[in-house]
């Protein structure tokens, strides 16, 4: 974070404590603390004559506001940051929502520094979510004023699309926001069965969440110094997912102007209609509710509707084979929001804007190792794949030299006969790696400019230290390189704040020319329709292309969305 000087903390403090001063034309700043020896408390060598009668110290937190178009914003300010939270939009159950049209606090709270309840999903205390969720969080410079016209960088979180908040671990758009100077927005959309299951049968709830967040940013982001036509939309995950869909929605275009896709898996697709009336026939059968019995369906629990989507989640397989198992609910390619794949089943419509596509290392690692704890021995490789894929894919891969068996693998610590080494490796190609490279191709073949890029250093995500290999170093598992982006690596190592330097650097340099190239780092050369040029982050020059030449993975070896044709 960047630090106050002494003379303007020393003048703030001596502000504050006289009434609230203007600090730009929209904002005000006011302390909660009634303390007359603040201001003397707050000098160095003056608050150590004190001593004792000073207070104990706590990091700088004051409420503030700011003037927008529709009504007055709440805040705190802490340690160079202004923090907001709101609630952008507001929704009936299963109903589309509509943009908020008054500035209002989260949860209809009163305190502006309280974070909004998530949206329902299983694992977490009732107490911990809302229907009520629609809400994003701002952090906002504390340099910015109204007359600035500085970036915006909009974070979709992941979580499968059924899991997962703008208060997630290592989302607190502090750090970033001061390193690109940028005002970092994390919204939130309604996730599983209430997002994504409408008995009635409407479709990307959530996604028409998020574009009413980008909605109500491009309202009111000038306020705080925010410039509409600078803004960039990023996400990992299933949030890479929903910025890949915002791609595919020719009425959102006008809403950003840049995208950074990171660990989308892309070899999913979006869902077919089909599957999707598949689907919701099954989950109307759960909660034993009609498509147009609207007085069944408000009626029913929060815990119910999880309870019914967990169920429709252990079945979803078995309905439509095509759903998979990572992901079985997704954005809809509903042919009027979504109006393409954009993927290599039907023609690439025409693009014109840069684009960030990223994956991690060892994307795969944390549900190979995570599901299979000990070794596998060689002869699973073909019937596992046989099983994740179908026989003839299998047969290709299993025949290929990209995934035959190491000569020896001492130096990962697994023996030459454990086929997770193989699996791992696999399932990072085709699902995150391989597809994406082809989405790049594609995307540049057809107008747009794309960089790609592989992380080989990261940090542990929460979570990921439960697999054993995910800690080992040199892996970098699915979600590792969140905190790198958002430098909240707790105690990052040299690599590490090395690697979180060089990248808010170049996503400083993407949202503000759309290329990620500055001088004090290696060039990062824009990918063509035959050749990515990933660069390998955290690491020297250029990643392997290895098994995502375009003849095997998506010729040789089909992609899921080509066999399903989805």
């Amino acid at each position: 974070m960047v630090a106050f000087s002494f003379l303007f903390v020393a003048l703030s403090l001596v502000s504050f404590s006289f009434g609230a001063p203007t600090v730009s034309d929209a904002t005000t700043l006011q302390t909660s603390s009634g303390n007359p020896l603040s201001v003397l408390c707050g000098l160095p060598l003056i608050g150590q004559l004190l001593g004792k009668l000073c207070p104990p110290k706590q990091s700088l937190k004051s409420s503030l506001t700011v003037k927008t178009a529709i009504g007055t914003a709440q805040g705190v300010a802490d340690s160079g940051i202004n923090r907001f939270a709101v609630r952008y939009a507001s929704a009936e159950r299963w109903a589309e929502s509509n943009v908020a049209t008054t500035w209002s606090l989260p949860n209809n709270g009163t305190n502006p520094s309280a974070l909004p309840l998530v949206c329902p999903q299983q694992n977490i205390d009732d107490s911990a979510f809302s229907e009520d969720c629609l809400s994003m969080l701002l952090y906002v410079p504390q340099s910015f004023t109204p007359s600035s016209s500085n970036p915006v960088f909009v974070w979709v979180h992941g979580g499968s699309f059924v899991a997962g908040s703008a208060t997630d671990t290592g989302l607190d758009g502090s750090n970033l926001a001061v390193a690109t100077q940028s005002i970092v927005v994390v919204p939130q959309y309604r996730l599983g069965a209430l997002g994504m299951l409408s008995p009635n049968g409407s479709t990307n709830l959530g996604l028409k969440d998020v574009i009413n967040a980008l909605t109500f940013i491009n309202k009111n982001i000038a306020a705080f110094g925010g410039d509409t036509s600078r803004v960039t939309i990023a996400g990992q995950s299933s949030g890479a997912t929903m910025i890949r869909s915002l791609l595919a929605v020719p009425s959102a275009s006008h809403l950003f102007q840049s995208a950074i896709l990171q660990s989308d898996p892309m070899d999913y697709g979006f869902l077919s209609v089909t599957t999707q009336q598949t689907l919701q026939s099954a989950y109307n059968g759960l909660i034993n509710c009609a498509a147009s019995d609207y007085s069944c369906q408000t009626a029913l629990s929060v815990d119910t509707i999880l309870n019914a989507q967990v169920a429709l989640l252990n079945e979803s397989l078995s309905l439509d084979a095509s759903v998979g198992t990572g992901e079985p609910l997704r954005t809809v390619n509903d042919g009027t929001l979504i109006t393409s794949p954009l993927d290599s089943t039907a023609p690439f419509p025409s693009v014109n804007k840069p684009i960030l596509v990223s994956t991690v290392l060892n994307e795969a690692a944390l549900t190979i190792y995570g599901e299979f704890t000990s070794p596998i021995p060689q002869d699973e490789f073909l019937p596992i794949c046989q099983v994740n894929l179908d026989n003839a894919r299998a047969a290709t891969v299993d025949n290929s030299s990209f995934y035959a068996p190491p000569a020896a693998a001492k130096d990962s610590g697994d023996s030459s006969g454990d086929a997770r080494v193989q699996l791992q490796t696999l399932g990072t190609d085709y699902i995150w790696r391989c597809s994406s490279w082809t989405f790049a191709r594609n995307w540049k073949t057809n107008g747009g400019s794309v960089y790609v890029g592989m992380y080989s250093v990261g940090a542990t995500y929460p979570g990921n230290e439960a697999v054993p290999f995910c800690t080992k170093p040199g892996s970098v598992c699915h979600q590792d390189d969140i905190e790198i982006v958002f430098g909240t690596v707790p105690h990052p190592t040299s690599a590490q704040s090395a690697l979180i330097n060089e990248m808010q650097a170049r996503y400083k340099e993407f949202m503000l020319t759309g290329s990620p190239n500055v001088p004090a780092y290696p060039p990062w050369y824009e990918a063509t329709s035959s050749n990515v040029n990933a660069l390998n982050l955290g690491g020297s020059g250029e990643v392997a292309v290895g098994s995502c030449e375009p003849s095997f993975w998506g010729e040789s070896v089909p992609y899921d969305y080509q066999i399903f044709n989805i």
